[in-house]
């Protein structure tokens, strides 16, 4: 059974705004069975695009991703570069935004895939969100990385460039490239990319949300922490986290969500976003929360 879900473009293609990201997967990394189980079920769910990178487990979401998924079941996967693991960090991530090391990120999404093409590339800029910035070799020039990445799209190894923690400023330099999507932090607790959503909104760009519901990490507000998201969620008898991913959808018709789950029953929570309405009074009362800012930095 698919679920009712509204469309919108990425990369060309019409896709279900709501499709899946990869990287809770790695919580069932002892239980690939249970992994690959899961992906198959957002399928048959009507995910249609599933978010990834191949630092998510350190490869293991898109191994799981190479064994679940099948031709026929015309899922789009957009992978990211401009990270690598880093198993003995404090934080198992290091930046990785030099040239070389893009293209290798995209010799290593393509070669843990199994696929000659990645649909969607998305360039981790890192210039603003919470997280990590480049310092040293790897404060590189936007136009350097763009080089790389369009001559791979020459040699036809990416079907579309995306990019990811950027400003709009990096934005509109960026557009001569053609760029098909955005994934900036954003949710209904933390709306400092406003200005962002609507410039992609203007040119046609898909708005991809990671930490849709805030919180992910400590100093980041909660969705699920709003008095006025509990209120709706217990008159609409749906959950505070379904409020807050549906409001993004109501937001704005360019909004993709990719939430990612370990668990089958909230899967299906997830995808049941896409049939939620909200009446004058629901939406007006989540447009009232405040919004903080989502700067949080991790060194």
């Amino acid at each position: 059974m698919t679920m009712s879900t509204p469309t919108a473009a990425l990369a060309g293609r019409t896709v279900s705004r709501v499709g899946y990201g990869a990287a809770q997967l790695e919580r069932l990394s002892d239980r690939r069975d249970d992994a690959v189980a899961l992906l198959r079920r957002a399928v048959e769910l009507g995910v249609d695009h599933v978010d990834t990178a191949e630092f998510y487990g350190f490869g293991f979401a898109n191994a799981v991703i190479r064994e679940a998924l099948r031709p026929e079941d015309g899922v789009l996967v957009a992978t990211k570069v401009g990270a690598e693991p880093d198993p003995g960090g404090r934080v198992p991530l290091r930046i990785a935004q030099r040239p070389e090391q893009l293209r290798a990120g995209v010799e290593d999404n393509l070669r843990s895939l199994g696929v000659d093409r990645l649909a969607v590339v998305n360039l981790r800029r890192l210039d603003t969100g919470p997280g990590m910035r480049p310092e040293g070799d790897q404060v590189v020039d936007l136009d350097d990385q763009l080089a790389v990445l369009t001559a791979l799209r020459d040699e036809g190894k990416i079907g579309a460039i995306g990019l990811s923690s950027v400003t709009p400023d990096v934005l509109r330099r960026a557009l001569p490239a053609g760029i098909a999507c955005v994934q900036n932090a954003y949710s209904l607790v933390s709306r400092d990319g406003e200005d962002m959503l609507r410039l992609c909104l203007d040119e046609g760009i898909a708005w991809v949300p990671f930490f849709p519901l805030g919180g992910a990490f400590p100093g980041l507000p909660k969705v699920t922490e709003e008095p006025a998201v509990h209120a709706v969620a217990a008159s609409m008898g749906v959950t505070a986290s379904q409020v807050g991913l549906a409001w993004l959808l109501h937001h704005a018709p360019n909004v993709l969500l990719i939430p990612g789950t370990a668990d089958p029953a909230h899967l299906e929570a997830n995808m049941a976003v896409g049939e939620i309405t909200f009446d004058t009074a629901a939406l007006a009362a989540l447009d009232a929360v405040e919004s903080r800012s989502s700067e949080v930095l991790l060194g």
